[in-house]
């Protein structure tokens, strides 16, 4: 027995998010069904961020076991001939059995992106947030710079009864302007469910006047969802990457 591990990009679009559901397709279920024919054995995969429908990912991690004999650097090839156009593995290779890619220490890079013009532009509409109203990328930097650190981020969470700790840290948040795309990168220890997008929704807030940079700090110190804006919509959202430093390794 070995455990593989997986690179997986993909456009989240077509699909139902990550984890296996009843009613619609996922990323998990594909893998699944692909990796348990290509190995002739029942396969269940781990992932590491479970993303919502819609959202994309150039950088996701998943890890298996399998008695197949097939080497673990191969995997990636013969998926890539089997998986719909829109999944494909980045890379493949054998990992150390009690790797786990939720519960090592990682930091993980989300972007989102919003086309903010006069009018929406047809090719970025699967992958980026149309807003119309004019935004202050330098006001939405400053109410950025309240957030880095280490904080409880239950004003920017949809509340889970499971999750009791939500106490965590971003490394560092930018928002910059492309022309007329803006590209918000954030980089943590973690996230908690829609984090990354109502931190959006808020910094969207900042930069179109409905909320001053410096309210941040109060509303981290509510602990109230209300307080925050709204959970900006999952196609502008895509996981880039996912670090685990103790290896030295990038996912």
């Amino acid at each position: 027995m070995k455990r593989v591990k997986l690179i997986v990009a993909y456009d989240g679009t077509n699909y139902c998010g990550w984890q296996v559901q009843p009613n619609g397709n996922t990323i998990e279920a594909e893998l699944n069904y692909h990796l348990s024919r290509l190995l002739g054995e029942p396969i269940k995969v781990m992932g590491a961020s479970r993303t919502d429908a819609g959202v994309h990912a150039l950088g996701n991690v998943a890890v298996f076991d399998t008695n197949a004999r097939m080497p673990p650097d191969k995997i990636s090839y013969a998926m890539n001939t089997r998986l719909p156009a829109d999944i494909r593995i980045q890379k493949s290779e054998e990992v150390a059995a009690d790797f786990h890619p939720r519960f090592c220490n990682t930091r993980k890079t989300y972007e989102y992106k919003i086309c903010n013009r006069r009018f929406p532009n047809p090719c970025e509409r699967l992958y980026s947030l149309f807003y119309y109203w004019d935004l202050d990328v330098e006001r939405m930097q400053q109410a950025a710079n309240y957030l880095t650190g280490t904080h409880d981020f239950t004003s920017f969470c949809t509340n889970r009864p499971e999750i009791t700790d939500r106490v965590r840290t971003i490394y560092a948040l930018k928002a910059e302007r492309q022309g007329d795309m803006i590209r918000i990168r954030i980089t943590g220890s973690g996230f908690l469910y829609n984090m990354v997008r109502i931190i959006t929704g808020t910094l969207l807030r900042v930069g179109s006047g409905q909320m001053e940079a410096e309210e941040i700090p109060k509303i981290l110190e509510a602990k109230d969802r209300g307080r925050a804006g709204e959970t900006a919509r999952p196609e502008g959202l895509t996981l880039v990457e996912i670090e685990y430093p103790d290896d030295g390794k990038t996912c």
